[in-house]
């Protein structure tokens, strides 16, 4: 599961893992520990790891090591990018921006403009380390299996449509 900051990764995530009684992985919650960890906000953490490797390696590394365990649902920013083949199902999650700003700023409890100013630094500090570091547009969408605007219907109207490609897969794929 992948998609910027705001569009609901790690909800939806959580909600298809339940669903589907597999294990949930989350490299948003993971590089936000961190940074907590580390007694620093996450533009500061971001522009920290824009120059230290070792923090993207740490959360891909994680990554790839539940990936490989399977029966999982991974949501990050690359997670589907970092997982590669071993992801059956890739889906990119989509929100208009002002709905990913309010999100967020009710998420962490900020006014929304500081949730805009923050959260917009951060996706331009990842852009560019992500095209730096592993020579990846996030801007690209071909390689997922379902694009989904998460801004357009209701949450549970939104599961239903994910959960629906999900079995269609499983059934096609005979149970895989």
């Amino acid at each position: 599961m992948s998609g910027l900051h705001g569009t609901g990764k790690t909800t939806y995530a959580r909600l298809l893992a339940e669903d589907f009684g597999l294990r949930h992985i989350s490299a948003g919650e993971l590089f936000r520990r961190i940074a907590k960890e580390k007694e620093m906000s996450l533009a500061e953490f971001s522009k920290l790891a824009s120059k230290d490797p070792l923090v993207d390696k740490i959360i891909d590394d994680q990554t790839k090591k539940e990936a490989k365990e399977g029966n999982v649902v991974i949501d990050g920013l690359l997670a589907s990018w970092v997982a590669g083949d071993l992801a059956d199902i890739k889906v990119h999650l989509v929100a208009p921006e002002k709905i990913r700003i309010t999100r967020i700023a009710k998420r962490d409890g900020i006014p929304y403009r500081e949730a805009m100013k923050i959260t917009l630094l951060r996706e331009r500090i990842e852009k560019e380390r992500f095209k730096r570091v592993y020579s990846i547009d996030i801007d690209d969408k071909s390689i997922y299996d379902l694009v989904l605007n998460t801004g357009q219907l209701s949450l549970e109207a939104n599961v239903e449509i994910i959960k629906k490609y999900i079995q269609e897969y499983l059934i096609s794929h005979g149970g895989k």
